[in-house]
């Protein structure tokens, strides 16, 4: 019984075009969209980081990531020695500097 109720169904509909390759071209899509307004934007702020710290120079002031403020007093590699007292001096990693003083706006 059930092998003549197989029989009589009608055969798959045969979807031509972009029928078979919907599922593709909305995933295709997603990722697009995410790389468009995640990934992309993120790049770009981390390429500005990266130059801004490049830029950076003995004397000027920053704030590290663990939002200790100083001035540069020397310029390594991969470090700084920031000054953030009077004649007290720590050693940081350049990725741990994040802004510059100077371009934070504090609000009165």
């Amino acid at each position: 019984m059930t092998n003549l109720f197989i029989l009589l169904q009608d055969p798959a509909p045969q979807g031509g075009g972009l029928g078979n390759y919907s599922g593709l071209i909305m995933i295709v899509l997603l990722f697009a969209i995410m790389y468009f307004l995640m990934i992309r934007p993120q790049r770009n702020k981390q390429k500005e980081i990266q130059k801004m710290r490049e830029n950076l120079s003995t004397g000027d002031k920053v704030v590290t990531a663990g939002g200790i403020y100083g001035k540069i007093r020397e310029k390594g590699d991969k470090t700084f020695i920031i000054e953030i007292a009077d004649g007290v001096k720590i050693k940081v990693d350049k990725a741990s500097i994040y802004a510059s003083s100077d371009d934070i706006q504090v609000s009165k």
